[in-house]
């Protein structure tokens, strides 16, 4: 399998070419194209109590699609056969604007911001965990996505996508923390004192705290709300 990203940091979109007997798993509405020869059926994603938990809880779509070329057959219900023996490429991107990021993950965990998801390798299982109130309050939601495995994962969000390594404790602005390892505590709390958490406009912030690596969105889409709110 070849993977190509493009269009990067506003409007990323992604290319893989799929060998035959190779598949990709994808959120139902991340296709943009792909080749007339490459078939497409759409299951859930996973059993019905884990489709609806990743869909109302997690942010992600009921369905996904898998790509298949042909020699090659899915465990999925949304299967895309390619019946030729030639490379089939599709493409795929995100509903917001923004960056996509490559993950590979071997026998690991990371965990997503609800909606992050975009694609993933066969190898690759999505399922969701409980956040905490901390995350809720921090507008992360009460359950994040964990993608674990061994395999590739694309994931986005609205904005450019900025990774920092994290060796103690680290301040995200609420809505901004996009992936962290699994093992990294948050915990929200004002911005600085009461007077100038709440007039500097910055209010609540995450605080991030352990040792690995984590993904921040330049741009957020609350923010985004707020100023059309006030333009308008």
């Amino acid at each position: 399998m070849k993977t190509e990203l493009a269009g990067k940091p506003v409007f990323a979109y992604g290319h893989v070419d799929l060998e035959p007997g190779e598949s990709i798993i994808a959120e139902s509405d991340a296709m943009v194209s792909m080749d007339a020869d490459l078939d497409m059926k759409a299951g859930l994603n996973g059993n019905v109590f884990s489709a609806l938990c990743k869909r109302f809880l997690g942010g992600e779509s009921l369905f996904v699609n898998t790509f298949t070329n042909l020699g090659g057959e899915s465990l999925f219900v949304n299967t895309f056969t390619n019946n030729t023996k030639g490379v089939k490429r599709v493409t795929l991107t995100q509903a917001t604007p923004g960056d996509i990021r490559t993950l590979e993950l071997n026998n690991e965990s990371y965990c997503l911001q609800p909606g992050a998801y975009i694609c993933s390798t066969p190898g690759v299982k999505l399922g969701v965990k409980w956040a905490g109130f901390a995350s809720f309050i921090g507008r992360e939601g009460l359950f994040k996505l964990q993608v674990s495995g061994t395999g590739t994962v694309w994931f986005g969000a609205y904005g450019g996508l900025l990774e920092r390594e994290i060796n103690g404790e680290y301040i995200v602005d609420t809505s901004h923390l996009v992936g962290y390892e699994p093992q990294m505590k948050l915990k929200v709390q004002l911005a600085g004192g009461l007077f100038s958490s709440f007039f500097s406009g910055e209010g609540l912030v995450t605080r991030v705290t352990g040792t690995g690596k984590i993904v921040v969105q330049t741009r957020s889409i609350s923010g985004l709300a707020g100023w059309v709110n006030r333009s308008l």
